[in-house]
């Protein structure tokens, strides 16, 4: 029990500050107070301790905050003692006026700490929220090496409409999906999770990724459709790019149905290589309202030691504060020898970099190496 109140002050620290910024403050007090010992009577500096406090609250809790108003009112009871002129109006008045603004720089740090233990609160349900939504992509599945990666735009958000995700099939093959959800908020989140548990439930069942494609979209359109009226599914349309891909694990090859989605890259060595399909489809939830009932499949090589990147529009169309785009395509190559884990730590930090740390959009983007069976 007797180390409890230490525990407590050092909760009262708020993260990533130092406690040797409590000098600050301190250093002020002891300051004041030497130099106003040192200067005529009739100069009074007494009022600056009022500063310590008001320092204190950037940096430390309610408690410490405390602690400082304290010490700043105990440096001025100095001042009057050591002056003799304690009982004074003029002292009086300035003790009080520091134990008012100490008591408000308290309430202030008060309020703040509650703030952010919500705010924690409400990190910590969209952190589990989101390891359900946007599950992390296996490390190994069949000949294939995977790693994922999710930027949200705001820096306080840890879901949005940017989506990947794998499933292994019965014919030794790993299907993925990346996407992009019109909109942004609670729409695109909720879209978001209809993809996602649409393509998790069949991706397995699915015998051909045509019929997987159709199967989304159908499903996309339902339920994104079924509440509303005639006029608001004329107005107001739900839809998603995305890209569907089969890899054999025996075949050196990779199928994919681009369904209005960026191309993929493939890199070969240092040679980078759009995947950009003869056509592409229709974004998911717009193919059936347009008659499409089919889906035409591309396959291209993807050899043993090659290095295929998925991506979201958040990172070819991310801007410098220039407006140069982000230029994905050529920095690429650049980690080409890379683990996938390890490229898109770099294309994590490069394109913060590019932005400098502000994205305008949710950023999204797999990793997959193809590795020698």
């Amino acid at each position: 029990m007797a180390l409890r109140p230490w525990r407590d002050f050092r909760r009262s620290w708020q993260p990533g500050h130092a406690p040797a910024l409590m000098v600050i403050p301190l250093g002020l007090i002891g300051t004041v107070c030497a130099v106003d010992l040192l200067t005529p009577p009739h100069i009074h500096l007494g009022p600056l301790l009022v500063a310590a406090p008001a320092i204190t609250v950037a940096f430390a809790g309610a408690r410490v905050t405390a602690l400082m108003g304290v010490v700043a009112v105990a440096g001025q009871v100095l001042i009057g003692t050591l002056r003799e002129s304690l009982a004074t109006a003029n002292i009086q008045a300035q003790i009080i006026a520091l134990i008012v603004v100490s008591v408000v720089c308290v309430t202030i740090c008060v309020v703040r700490d509650r703030r952010e233990r919500q705010l924690h609160q409400v990190r910590s349900v969209a952190e589990a929220a989101q390891s359900v939504l946007l599950r992390p992509l296996p490390a190994r599945t069949g000949s294939l090496r995977i790693a994922g990666l999710y930027i949200p735009a705001e820096e306080e958000a840890d879901l949005g409409g940017d989506l990947y995700a794998a499933a292994r099939t019965a014919h030794h093959s790993t299907r993925l999906l990346i996407g992009d959800v019109r909109g942004n908020g609670l729409a695109a989140i909720s879209n978001a999770a209809l993809l996602l548990g649409a393509f998790r439930a069949a991706a397995h069942r699915q015998a051909t990724l045509p019929r997987l494609a159709v199967h989304l979209d159908a499903a996309f359109r339902w339920d994104t459709s079924q509440w509303r009226s005639p006029t608001e599914r004329d107005t107001d349309e739900d839809f998603a790019t995305a890209i569907l891909l089969d890899v054999p694990d025996h075949e050196p090859v990779v199928h994919l149905i681009n369904c209005g989605h960026p191309p993929p890259l493939l890199l070969s060595g240092t040679h980078v290589t759009p995947l950009t399909p003869d056509a592409s489809h229709l974004p998911i939830g717009l193919g059936g309202s347009f008659g499409i009932a089919a889906y035409d499949v591309q396959t291209f090589p993807f050899e043993a030691g090659d290095l295929l990147l998925l991506y979201t529009d958040g990172v070819i169309e991310a801007r410098d504060p220039e407006g140069r785009f982000y230029p994905f395509p050529e920095r690429a190559p650049e980690w080409t020898k890379d683990d996938p884990d390890e490229l898109l730590r770099a294309l994590h930090d490069d394109l913060l970099a590019h932005v400098h740390g502000r994205l305008g959009d949710d950023a999204a983007a797999v990793a997959i190496r193809r590795l020698a069976v």
